[in-house]
């Protein structure tokens, strides 16, 4: 009787489970991660829907709050008013001069908010890197190039020349 021979293919290699290649193991990695990323990123969009349209609605909320407490300054300022009339001022001049003092305070609040408008100062740095976009977005062959990137260096743009590293 004859001993039987392991099954081999036509190639010589034993038969059995097929090992993938490389080349299909990267192609199924990338699939899985590719999928991976595709969730997480539908996961945050969920997750910050639900928070943006809590915060939106806490903002609305906060609004509304807002603008009941400022209708009920008038009735502050109607009380102030009333109050007055106990120094034995009439009535109508209590309301002017409780008027007075909400329009002098209001006055007051604009030449501060004036005052600190002024104080703006532009951003110089931005402006000056964004007067050398033109040179940056020329479009020039690889290794064609004739003008350096510029450099920020410290907060201060550096004009590199090319004509100085050539000597």
């Amino acid at each position: 009787m004859a001993h039987s021979a392991p099954s081999t293919r036509l190639s010589g290699e034993p038969a059995g489970p097929v090992e993938p290649s490389i080349g299909s193991l990267v192609q199924s990695a990338m699939a899985d991660v590719s999928t991976l990323i595709r969730s997480e990123v539908e996961l945050a969009k969920a997750e910050v829907g639900a928070s943006v349209k809590k915060v939106g609605i806490g903002g609305g909320l906060i609004a509304v709050g807002g603008v009941m407490a400022l209708y009920c300054s008038i009735f502050l300022f109607i009380g102030i008013a009333e109050l007055l009339t106990w120094l034995g001022l009439p009535r109508f001049v209590c309301y002017f001069v409780v008027f007075g003092v909400l329009l002098l305070l209001a006055g007051l609040l604009v030449l501060v908010g004036i005052k600190f408008t002024k104080k703006f100062r532009k951003p110089a740095r931005t402006i000056e890197t964004l007067k050398d976009l033109p040179d940056v977005m020329r479009r020039e062959a690889p290794g064609q190039r004739q003008h350096d990137l510029p450099v920020v260096r410290d907060g201060h743009v550096v004009k590199a020349d090319a004509h100085a590293r050539l000597g």
